[in-house]
C-alpha cells in the first residue's frame, strides 16, 4: 500500500537531498559567497566550470537588476550570443528597461530617440503595440513616477525583467529554470490543497503556503529566544546557524 501523503512527518529525509537543494537555490539565485561557504561546511564538490557561469550569470543579473539594461544585453550577447536573437520578448523588455532609467532620469529627449530607434521596430508585431504605448505615454507627465504607468519604473519591474532573463539563461545551458525547492514549493502547495479539498469537508480552513511558512518561522524564532543557540542573532535581521554557516533571512 502506497504511503498515506497525510503522514508526511513520517517520512525521512536524506541530508544530501537537503543539501542538494540548498544548493540547488544558491547556485540558481547566483548567491555566490553563500554557496562557497556552504560547499565547504558540507562537504560538496563544484567544477571551476560552474562556479565561472554563475558569475557571469550573476553579472549579467545584477546589471539588469541595478537597470544597467545596455550592460546586461552586451554581456548576455558575450555569454549567449543568439539567446536574445531568438527571444524577442526578453530582449524588448531589457531595452524597455533603459528606456525607463532614461525616463527616470528625466533624459526625455535621449529617452524619445531610443525609443524610435530601438523600441518602435518592434511594433511591426501588434502584440508589442500597447507595451510601447505604455512606455511612450511616460513621456508626458512631469512626474512620471506618478503617472498610471508608474509600475514601469518600479523596482518591482526590473526584478521582473531580471529574473526572467536568468531563467531564460539557464535554460539555454540546459539548465533548469526553476530551482529544486521551488519546484517542490509548488508540488507540495498542490498536493495540500488537493488534500484539504478531499478531506477537509468538514469545514477545515483551505491551506495557505503563507500561513505554513509563517508558522514554521515563527517556531523557529520562538526555539532560539527560549533555548538561546548558540551562533543565533535575534535582530532585525535574523541568522540562523544551519550546517556550518550562517544562512540570513530579510
Amino acid at each position: 500500500m502506497d504511503d498515506d501523503p497525510r503522514q508526511w512527518e513520517n517520512i525521512a529525509v536524506n541530508d544530501k537531498d537537503i543539501h542538494k537543494i540548498v544548493l540547488s537555490y544558491l547556485v540558481h539565485n547566483c548567491f555566490k559567497d553563500t554557496m562557497e561557504s556552504f560547499v565547504s561546511s558540507a562537504g560538496i564538490e563544484q567544477s571551476a566550470d560552474h562556479l565561472e557561469d554563475m558569475e557571469k550569470r550573476k553579472r549579467i543579473f545584477h546589471s539588469a537588476l541595478d537597470g544597467d539594461a545596455l550592460k546586461a544585453i552586451e554581456l548576455t550577447h558575450d555569454f549567449a550570443p543568439d539567446l536574445l536573437e531568438n527571444n524577442k520578448d526578453l530582449h524588448f523588455d531589457l531595452l524597455s528597461l533603459h528606456f525607463a532609467e532614461l525616463i527616470c532620469s528625466r533624459k526625455c529627449t535621449e529617452a524619445l530617440g531610443f525609443a524610435q530607434m530601438k523600441l518602435t521596430p518592434f511594433g511591426k508585431m501588434q502584440k508589442y503595440v500597447e507595451k510601447i504605448e505604455d512606455f511612450m505615454s511616460l513621456l508626458a507627465y512631469e512626474e512620471p513616477e506618478k503617472s498610471p504607468m508608474f509600475r514601469l519604473l518600479s523596482l518591482e519591474y526590473r526584478q521582473h525583467v531580471a529574473d526572467n532573463l536568468n531563467k531564460a539563461i539557464l535554460a539555454h545551458a540546459n539548465l533548469p529554470k526553476y530551482s529544486a525547492v521551488e519546484r517542490l514549493i509548488q508540488q507540495a502547495t498542490v498536493v495540500r490543497q488537493s488534500l484539504n479539498q478531499e478531506f477537509g469537508k468538514d469545514g477545515n480552513q483551505l491551506f495557505s503556503l503563507k500561513d505554513f511558512l509563517d508558522r514554521g518561522y515563527n517556531a523557529i524564532y520562538s526555539s532560539l529566544i527560549l533555548f538561546k543557540a548558540p551562533g543565533a542573532c535575534i535582530s532585525s535581521t535574523h541568522s540562523f546557524p544551519i550546517v556550518g554557516f550562517q544562512l540570513v533571512l530579510v
